[in-house]
């Protein structure tokens, strides 16, 4: 009698038992072996499955935490003032309402010297524009400067040499009592102190210049003035036309004085402004 050999264990052909102590047949697929506890936690931790509610939730809570640290920042800036006493707060708070009204008053301050600056400034320009006119004027008056504006224009013809020193003199005068503002003979620069006088071998000299016919006056002031002071009966220029002489009078818009006098300091008046 013969006795069977158990299955060699190593034999390819032999049937392996299953897990659960049933060998499995032959053609029959073997069940995967069952993961332990921490294979699948390990599988459930990584890799990370983030969704989009849980990154809305991570972005809340990282605004949430910065908004809380700067709140506790703040709060430790001004925990000073926190735990000041009553008395202390009321004196910083007039500590600041002094440095504030110094500041306002060093403002107010400060305008006000903007604005005499301004007005000074101004003040300034203004006396010096009217120092310059006064200048001008009084230059005109003391021959100094030269002179143009409207007026007339007065020729003496004289072909006999009969006319004298007092009747262009008395020319001079109704002139000025007309307004003549500025005037020249012969181009001499005719002033305050000028005068007239007879030069020797006949002819007339102003301020010891002498000058020949024709004379001719150079007058700057308002024509339809100065004119018919010249003109009126038994005025200046009939005297003239008596002594045989031409006298012609010819109105300008525009007149020019150029014959200049040097200005004379004087030797015993003083101004009497202190």
């Amino acid at each position: 009698m013969s006795t069977e050999n158990p299955q060699n264990p190593q034999d390819p052909e032999s049937p392996e038992p299953a897990e659960n102590g049933v060998p499995a047949g032959p053609g029959e697929e073997r069940p995967a072996p069952e993961e332990t506890g921490r294979q699948r936690l390990a599988a459930g931790l990584w890799p990370p499955r983030v969704t989009r509610a849980q990154l809305v939730v991570a972005l809340l809570l990282f605004v949430l935490g910065l908004g809380l640290a700067i709140q506790v920042r703040s709060n430790s800036d001004s925990s000073a003032l926190r735990g000041a006493r009553q008395e202390d707060l009321v004196r910083i708070l007039d500590e600041l309402d002094g440095r504030t009204k110094r500041l306002e008053d060093e403002k107010q301050r400060l305008e006000d010297q903007r604005r005499e600056l301004e007005n000074s400034s101004d003040q300034a320009e203004e006396a010096r524009k009217q120092t310059i006119e006064k200048e001008r004027q009084l230059g005109i008056l003391a021959g100094t400067v030269a002179a143009e504006g409207p007026g007339i224009t007065l020729r003496v013809i004289d072909p006999k040499n009969l006319i004298e020193s007092d009747m262009l003199l008395d020319a001079i005068q109704e002139l000025r009592a007309a307004g003549a503002e500025a005037i020249q003979v012969n181009g001499v620069r005719v002033v305050a102190d000028t005068y007239f006088s007879d030069a020797d071998g006949g002819g007339v000299a102003v301020d010891g210049r002498k000058i020949t016919p024709p004379y001719e006056f150079k007058v700057i002031g308002k024509p339809q003035d100065l004119e018919p002071a010249l003109n009126i009966p038994g005025g200046v220029i009939q005297t003239l036309e008596k002594e045989q002489a031409t006298a012609m009078v010819t109105r300008s818009a525009k007149i020019v004085v150029d014959a200049l006098r040097a200005a004379k300091q004087p030797d015993y008046a003083r101004s009497s402004s202190s």
